[in-house]
């Protein structure tokens, strides 16, 4: 926890938290990574959501050490304190370890709350909290999950899940989507497109002067060849090369079982699957209860623990705050990453398309 996890003007980096599925175990991860006052040397936490909410938590996990700062507004915070800004007043039943339509209404209130805040510069980066990708569906939110609403607020097309541990990131091609469009959806100018977003990620994110980047093929034994399949010579292959014509430092198609399964994972700054597991299984056995989820592609800052709600142990004081609390750290991180990279390169954030308003 060190003064460079500040912001520019000296003040603590504003963090806005949306709680998650009010059933799950957004709450006590939120709650127990706060316990520790020296997060507030690092920054200033915001929580959107409900006093009343908080202390059923609180309570259910016998936390008798720890209370919330009540803020009208981010404008009025204690910088010694969490801060929560009650989102809505009305009593809400929380049945912990339940899916219930109030669990995803409530979600999307906080998260909603906390986006607009973001948007509007009140907070400097979010933190997502777990959702129910079910409960939370409604006309507001029709999406996937989290990367896709914040793309959608953006105007961005091609927001990219990273998911990341320490000097192990990866990246996935296609998102929330079932297997079997897996391959419908992989073209060429896809791969080229994340290709070239995870490298200025790594560059402005990261720090990473010249990112190696390895490229996932989508069969087993990227193909052999061509005797499992053509989408490695037909798909994979050309937009490797390129992206090599365009300066980016991308190598293979590697088979993934192979590629995990030895240390050639560690030579590489960033590594892109072509699909959600593909990806996220290997990283979660390598890391799980470490990593984070970070959202690049978007002109903000957002990072989010990397599991769900865990309706099995909610409530019983059983979750592990450290996925939570490293998800702060790499949005402090990539925050005061940007601000340097700006600043070294003396050009703006990309603008956004012609013909597109940007909320962010």
């Amino acid at each position: 926890m060190t003064k460079e996890r500040k912001n520019n003007s000296g003040d603590r980096i504003r963090v806005g938290i949306s709680v998650g599925d009010i059933n799950g175990v957004g709450m006590e991860v939120i709650i127990k990574t706060f316990l520790d006052n020296r997060m507030l040397e690092l920054c200033t936490p915001i929580v959107y959501g409900s006093d009343k909410v908080a202390s059923f938590h609180r309570k259910a996990l016998g936390i008798t050490d720890f209370s919330f700062n009540i803020a009208p507004s981010p404008d009025q915070l204690n910088t010694k304190r969490a801060n929560l800004i009650n989102c809505w007043e009305e009593d809400v039943k929380v049945t912990l370890g339940e899916s219930t339509p109030d669990g995803g209404k409530y979600a999307f209130k906080s998260l909603k709350a906390a986006t607009e805040d973001l948007a509007s510069n009140k907070v400097d980066v979010l933190i997502t909290a777990p959702i129910n990708k079910h409960n939370i569906q409604s006309e507001e939110f029709d999406f996937p999950g989290h990367t896709e609403y914040l793309a959608n607020y953006a105007n961005e097309d091609n927001p990219l899940m990273i998911l990341v541990n320490g000097g192990l990131r990866v990246g996935v091609a296609t998102g929330h989507i079932s297997v079997k469009e897996v391959a419908e959806q992989l073209t060429s100018e896809l791969i080229l497109t994340k290709l070239q977003v995870m490298q200025k990620s790594l560059r402005q994110d990261f720090k990473v002067v010249k990112p190696k980047i390895a490229v996932l093929g989508l069969n087993p034994h990227a193909g052999d060849n061509g005797l499992i399949g053509e989408e490695e010579n037909r798909i994979i292959v050309p937009a490797i090369r390129k992206a090599q014509d365009e300066g980016i430092l991308t190598f293979g198609p590697f088979p993934a079982d192979g590629f995990f399964g030895s240390s050639v994972y560690t030579q590489f700054d960033g590594i892109l699957a072509m699909y959600h597991d593909q990806g996220l299984i290997p990283f979660k056995t390598l890391s799980f209860g470490n990593g984070v989820n970070f959202t690049a592609g978007l002109p903000i800052v957002r990072t989010s623990p990397d599991h769900g709600t865990a309706y099995n142990i909610a409530g019983k004081n059983e979750a592990s705050e450290q996925s939570f609390r490293e998800a702060v750290y790499l949005a402090c991180d990539i925050y005061n990453n940007r601000k340097e990279f700006k600043a070294l390169t003396a050009n703006p954030l990309v603008p956004g398309k012609q013909g597109k308003s940007r909320r962010f």
